[in-house]
């Protein structure tokens, strides 16, 4: 997992780049005096947080919103962060289920959460007499559809790292040399990426995917997704792990695994792991 960035990390031209790029980071959050972060507890979020609270001290806060496509283990792990970094973290509570638009899960599915996570933000910052909200979209995302940088547009929040032109493997090694724990945590998006652009999203479902996605990681895997069609589970895991498909004992626990919760057939994605491929349709149409 996460082999080939980690080499990639040890580049001397890597380092430069990023290290140049977390001076303008620094600086432009120096110059907004006061951030709320959209915190996740992901990879970007939480570099997003160290930094802010490093420039700006009891100036920057941290807000996380529980909701049912975010798991309580993430929730968790996000909490623990906050209190590593010595962040205020602020925690509020959010049902993209209950948002009109959301369940149906069009192709502005995102926009429609983004809009609503964003929106309490704003308000939570304006009752801090918080002047920014912002959040942890870096360069890299400027390469997949992502509905949400609308919604963060309208709002007027910010993404210093994508405005910084931070990619993934620069935050990747500035966050292992600031010591943090999430520097090679695996990518992790929610749970409603889970399912193809039509199929309703429902408490039920998530459930479903959920507790998939926990079996995987009890057996050993890090980066991977199960994404849902309807009877059908598909799995996705980094190309290195494919191989560990061929023990048939692994297959057996697996598919019993996921037949007891509830999925009819069980098939391994041969592409792997890979982000947005959920978005794969769209551009192939």
């Amino acid at each position: 997992m996460l082999t080939n960035t980690m080499t990639a990390l040890d580049s001397d031209t890597l380092r430069a780049s990023a290290y140049e790029k977390y001076a303008a980071l620094k600086t432009a959050i120096a110059g907004m005096r006061t951030v709320l972060v959209a915190f996740s507890g992901g990879v970007d979020s939480t570099f997003l947080l160290k930094t802010a609270v490093d420039v700006l001290g009891k100036n920057a806060a941290a807000m996380t919103a529980t909701s049912p496509t975010y798991p309580e283990r993430e929730f968790k792990e996000a909490c623990s962060l906050a209190t590593l970094i010595h962040a205020r973290h602020i925690v509020v509570e959010s049902n993209e289920l209950e948002i009109p638009n959301f369940a149906d899960n069009s192709e502005k599915r995102c926009y429609f959460c983004k809009s609503e996570l964003f929106r309490i933000a704003c308000e939570k910052a304006a009752s801090m007499g918080f002047a920014n909200v912002v959040d942890g979209s870096n360069a890299d995302d400027l390469q997949d559809y992502r509905p949400g940088k609308t919604a963060a547009t309208e709002l007027g929040v910010r993404s210093p790292l994508q405005e910084a032109r931070l990619t993934k493997d620069e935050i990747r090694l500035l966050s292992r040399d600031l010591g943090l724990p999430t520097w090679d945590k695996p990518s992790f998006a929610c749970l409603s990426s889970r399912f193809p652009y039509g199929t309703a999203i429902t408490q039920d479902r998530l459930d479903k995917v959920s507790r998939a996605e926990e079996l995987l990681r009890s057996l050993g895997f890090t980066q991977f997704r199960v994404r849902y069609h309807n009877e059908t589970a598909r799995i996705e895991v980094d190309p290195g792990a494919l191989a560990r498909f061929l023990d048939e004992g692994l297959r057996k626990e697996i598919v019993e695994g996921f037949k007891e919760i509830g999925f009819v057939y069980v098939t391994l994605d041969l592409q792997g792991y890979r982000t947005g491929s959920m978005n794969e349709p769209m551009s192939s149409g």
